[in-house]
């Protein structure tokens, strides 16, 4: 069985996505091809290539930065948390039109509770409102997260998702904080869910000083892996899961989506590790 998909996003070359699919589909006995896309390089605009994908016969698509939201438009969304966080990252092109999904959410919860089985949240502060932060706002107020405090340069961007996760969530307390310290301040958790520290856009949105006496820190961006804020995390003793261990786990969810087979995540996680021993080594 033939399996096409594709990932549509901006700054996507360093992106381990083709690879994860491939070699799951490898596990479970399946031929897949997985194309990056990235519309500035096609000279064409979002829409225009999520169009071609559907007319050129793809099963799906993963979404990354910066359309997660822009996608939901084009897209019939069953789940009513995914329908309240308006983000998707996963999208299978179906008989009654493309339909939407966020592993992220999913990705995220199974992140953490692999990462920290005994721990739970307790007051988050989170850099960062857009899709991915939306997703993990969510996933917060499912492992029970007693406090979020949203912080973004755009302060009507937080406000808006405040909104909608105290509508959803109304056992976890949500605030929108003025600057990045009155996040952080007594935080147990701190999140960065902005593209800083990605390849492309250096820097840490969370500065090195405010990280000490928090106890956990996650980073959306997995490439590259150690990013600064996690190398400051780690210094100041904070305990870390990168954002490579939400690419893993929301991949495995998007890859069961996109073919209904599960993949053996031991052994996927194993020939991903395999492929990462250069990078460790050159580091």
């Amino acid at each position: 069985m033939a399996v096409r998909l594709g990932l549509i996003g901006d700054n996507i070359g360093r992106s381990r996505s083709p690879r994860l699919h491939r070699l799951a589909g490898e596990l479970c006995g399946l031929s897949v091809s997985y194309e990056p896309l990235v519309p500035p390089d096609l000279d064409l605009d979002f829409d225009a290539v999520f169009t071609r994908c559907q007319a050129e016969g793809f099963r799906g698509l993963n979404i990354t930065y910066p359309y997660k939201e822009k996608v939901v438009a084009r897209l019939r969304i069953e789940d009513t948390r995914v329908r309240a966080i308006a983000a998707c990252n996963t999208v299978t092109f179906e008989e009654g039109g493309p339909l939407g999904f966020n592993t992220d959410c999913s990705g995220f919860v199974s992140a953490f509770r692999e990462n920290f089985p005994d721990a739970a949240p307790g007051i988050v502060a989170m850099a960062g409102a857009g899709g991915v932060g939306k997703a993990v706002g969510f996933a917060l107020a499912s492992l029970g997260a007693a406090e979020l405090r949203l912080f973004d340069g755009d302060f009507a961007k937080a406000d808006a998702l405040s909104v909608v996760l105290r509508q959803a969530a109304p056992a976890m307390r949500v605030t929108v904080a003025g600057s990045v310290g009155e996040a952080v301040s007594d935080a147990d958790g701190v999140v960065n869910c902005t593209p800083l520290g990605m390849v492309g856009y250096p820097g840490s949105a969370i500065p090195k000083p405010l990280l000490a006496g928090r106890s956990w820190a996650f980073d959306a961006v997995y490439t590259p892996v150690e990013t600064e804020f996690l190398q400051d995390a780690r210094s100041k003793g904070l305990e870390v899961m990168s954002g490579y261990e939400l690419f893993f786990h929301q991949g495995v969810d998007a890859f069961r989506i996109f073919t209904g087979c599960e993949v053996d995540q031991a052994a996927l996680k194993a020939a991903l590790d395999r492929d990462r021993a250069p990078d460790r080594a050159a580091s």
